[in-house]
């Protein structure tokens, strides 16, 4: 009887635990956990809870301290400044009172940070990523293709719907990608996307610190930067400092009146890049550039906004620290404020001081893109602390002259030769990030019409030219989409990502032979390439093309590569005499990807058609 009055006894004081548990006011805090040693040891919480303007907060542990409290306009928010030079790792109590009376209270953790943090290494020049549109790359947990509370549902027969890739299914064939030699892995946005259509993409982050559930999950993303690190895989997150999507939280309850730019006016960005270096530009023009909205689902952030400033800095040093990232590519790099990009880059690069960051800014025009890479000078006096920048106008030079003709004295070749000369705009141009393609723009395949020996050429030019190569995936396997500049397209689904599929790129099942052939080109390239000293670091020297063939050495102390790129449509006789000085006594070349041996003694060679020769001196 006794033992029955106490599990009575014992289930009412649980019921009244769990009903005042329920009746406890929501409370958001942003970030939810830090880490203690920080080179900055200024951290600052973003608290959201009904009507906390004015309740004092209140610390547990005293090697934390509370630098300063902001209210503003809002009551629904509260902004505390900490100090955390004495602070240890472990958990203390954050408090907010009103007079004697705790309204809230949140465990908050700060952790210990793992060894070599602040050292880690970024992608560099001797590394090649792999690009990755999650939805579209492989279902490996069909459990979440649609979620319970996200509009957005699965619908694979949409273009622009979502089709069901995921992170587990990026886990899944990370075999693949080291197989096939990437050192790096950038993946598009994963973080929450609550938008009612269109939200695959990822580029209308509506939760800041949280992985979309049709993703997975933040664990589930730091499984992923801990297995392809396992792999020699550095993980490159995709960021947007620019926008919002319209149905993140914060806009049914906004901060402040000058948290978004335009707030209550919309007007849409006018895409005047050019107007930030422009000498002459209005003050007009290159407001509308920042401060635009690229469309209404995208809320602009109004970065001269300290809080929010603040808030974006710590959320990206929070993603650094928390997933292990080996790198990061900044979305639309010029649309948010200047000044702000400037300083987010100096803290983000005085926290790690080998890490790499790349911008995107699209423009073919060298000195444009040049303008933003750390070192330069600029002549407006801007100072830019971002190591490395999208190669966006050698990606242009590379179609237009693989397309063109050679008829002409500035045609084919000439246009990539002529980009690459004014290298000497940038700062630093190895720490450029070249591609053929990417999410955003017709596949290499389709912008060559089809072409495979072209792609080929394109291929073997942007891994082995100066600079950080990038590969889209697919782009192995000769992907391609029939509608062109069609985003959905562009970024379909990766064959035998799904169960199903009649073709498996991932083991080589229903490809088509030029499919087979150009996977395993690009193998052996990328393979070849992660011990070819000369092309990760080595200098570079090219000769003006001639006759459709375009030459360029690689070389670093006693290792030399040369590169033959020939467009001809026929088997075309080189002459060797003018490469003398490269050459230096040199008889021999081997290709890389044929294994043939060429005799470089005789004074000229035959060159394949229409095809690259990559060729190590020896």
């Amino acid at each position: 009887m006794q033992r029955k009055k106490l599990l009575i006894l014992s289930f009412f004081l649980a019921t009244l635990h769990l009903a005042a548990f329920a009746q406890q006011p929501k409370l958001r805090v942003e970030p939810a956990f830090w880490w203690a040693g920080m080179k900055d040891p200024s951290l600052q919480l973003m608290l959201h809870g009904d009507n906390i303007g004015n309740l004092k907060p209140v610390l547990s542990q005293t090697g934390a301290e509370v630098k300063d409290v902001i209210k503003v306009k809002n009551p629904n928010y509260l902004f505390i400044n900490l100090n955390l030079s004495n602070a240890k790792p472990g958990k203390f109590t954050l408090q907010l009172k009103n007079g004697n009376k705790t309204v809230h209270r949140y465990t908050y953790e700060l952790k210990q940070r793992e060894a070599g943090a602040a050292n880690r290494e970024g992608f560099n020049s001797t590394d090649v990523i792999y690009l990755i549109t999650p939805d579209r790359f492989a279902n490996g947990d069909p459990k979440n293709d649609t979620v319970k509370g996200m509009a957005d549902k699965l619908n694979r027969s949409d273009k622009t719907g979502r089709h069901g890739g995921d992170i587990a299914g990026i886990i899944q064939h990370l075999d693949y990608i080291e197989d096939m030699g990437f050192t790096a892995l950038w993946v598009n946005p994963v973080l929450e996307n609550a938008q009612a259509r269109t939200s695959y993409h990822g580029y209308s982050t509506t939760d800041y610190y949280k992985v979309d559930p049709r993703f997975g999950s933040n664990e589930q993303y730091v499984a992923l930067s801990a297995q392809a690190k396992q792999r020699g895989i550095k993980l490159v997150m995709d960021m947007i400092m620019n926008h919002i999507g319209s149905e993140h939280w914060w806009m049914d309850d906004l901060p402040t009146e000058d948290w978004l730019n335009f707030q209550g006016d919309f007007k849409t960005t006018n895409h005047r890049r050019e107007a930030l270096q422009d000498p002459y530009a209005s003050a007009y023009d290159r407001r509308l550039h920042t401060d635009g909205w690229f469309v209404e689902s995208m809320p602009d952030l109004n970065q001269n906004n300290k809080l929010l400033a603040t808030y974006l800095i710590q959320n990206t040093l929070w993603w650094i620290e928390y997933a292990d990232l080996g790198g990061i590519r900044m979305d639309t790099y010029s649309y948010p404020d200047p000044a702000f990009m400037s300083e987010w880059t100096r803290r983000v690069m005085e926290e790690y001081p080998n890490f790499n960051i790349v911008g995107e800014e699209w423009s073919l025009n060298p000195a444009i893109v040049a303008y933003w890479q750390r070192g330069k000078k600029n002549p407006n006096g801007y100072t830019s602390y971002l190591p490395s920048m999208m190669d966006f106008p050698i990606q242009g030079a590379l179609t237009t002259a693989l397309r063109d003709d050679e008829s002409g004295w500035d045609t084919g070749w000439l246009h990539l030769y002529n980009v690459l000369a004014t290298d000497f705009l940038y700062a630093d141009p190895q720490n450029l990030v070249v591609f053929p393609d990417n999410h955003d723009m017709d596949r290499i395949y389709t912008q060559l019409n089809q072409d495979a020996a072209l792609t080929k050429l394109a291929l073997a030019y942007i891994l082995t030219t100066r600079g950080i190569p990038q590969i889209y995936y697919g782009t192995e396997i000769l992907m391609h989409n029939e509608e062109k500049d069609d985003h959905g397209i562009i970024r379909t689904d990766f064959p035998g990502g799904w169960a199903g599929d009649k073709t498996n790129a991932f083991t080589g099942k229903g490809l088509t032979k030029e499919q087979l052939e150009m996977q395993q080109f690009t193998k052996k390239l990328l393979n070849w390439r992660k011990n070819a000293k000369a092309v990760q670091e080595g200098e570079l020297t090219h000769y003006a093309p001639y006759k459709g063939v375009y030459v360029y050495f690689r070389q670093k102390d006693n290792e030399k590569v040369m590169v033959i790129l020939n467009k001809n449509e026929k088997p075309y006789e080189l002459e060797l005499g003018k490469f003398a000085p490269e050459l230096n006594g040199v008889k021999q070349g081997t290709d890389v990807i044929t294994g043939r041996t060429y005799d470089l003694g005789q004074g000229k060679i035959t060159l394949p058609n229409k095809a690259p020769l990559v060729l190590e001196l020896k």
